[in-house]
């Protein structure tokens, strides 16, 4: 399917106001607040913006989507471990396959527990994907999981060269859980966790 000007175009200024939002969310000293204004963004972007994944639900595209409540106790700052390195291949529909690449995971602490695996995508020159998996998967949150950094996608909490923010309380679904025309990497057995981790965007 060959790009338009104006899908183009509007592409651009979705990716540019998910990572001004971000930017903000990182600007903000109060977690709590971050989290405030990141909902209140999104909810924003879903209800006008032409790229929004909800623009054919209109329940949705009027009301907006769902969010447990901020828990402090479900932000982390962990360290990026060794793992065996892995390479697979997903389907990206139109954009053509997206190649993940494994570089490392994380443990996350209690009252979580278990790990995810970080991954590099190679496309749009490269980003840190880390998706997640939890005990509400299907009965709380969209079955095949959500996501908690895509850094191409501009999703990002911070970190540095040895650790990562990973806030739970941001854990979000993919756009293919509203639209089938969207094709999103989902979750592997690397990233899925047996707690239920009521946090961030619902069903």
């Amino acid at each position: 399917m060959t790009t338009s000007r104006t899908s183009a175009l509007t592409l651009a200024d979705w990716r540019t106001r998910v990572a001004d939002l971000y930017a903000a969310v990182r600007a903000e000293s109060d977690p709590a607040e971050g989290h405030r204004l990141w909902v209140a963004g999104r909810s924003e972007l879903f209800a006008h913006h032409p790229q929004s994944p909800t623009a054919h639900v209109p329940e949705l595209r009027e009301h907006g989507v769902q969010y447990w409540p901020y828990d402090p106790a479900l932000r982390f700052e962990v360290p990026v471990l060794e793992a065996e390195p892995d390479e697979r291949d997903v389907d990206g529909g139109d954009d053509g396959s997206v190649t993940m690449q494994r570089i490392g995971r994380v443990e996350l602490p209690a009252p979580v527990g278990g790990s995810l695996d970080v991954w590099w995508l190679h496309q749009y020159a490269g980003g840190l994907f880390v998706p997640l998996r939890d005990g509400t998967a299907g009965s709380g949150s969209y079955g095949a999981g959500r996501y908690l950094l895509d850094t191409i996608k501009g999703a990002w909490l911070g970190g540095d060269e040895e650790h990562l923010v990973l806030d739970l309380n941001f854990a979000y679904h993919p756009s293919c859980r509203y639209d089938d025309r969207w094709r999103c990497p989902l979750a592997p057995l690397g990233n899925t966790v047996e707690a239920r981790v009521e946090a961030g965007e619902r069903l």
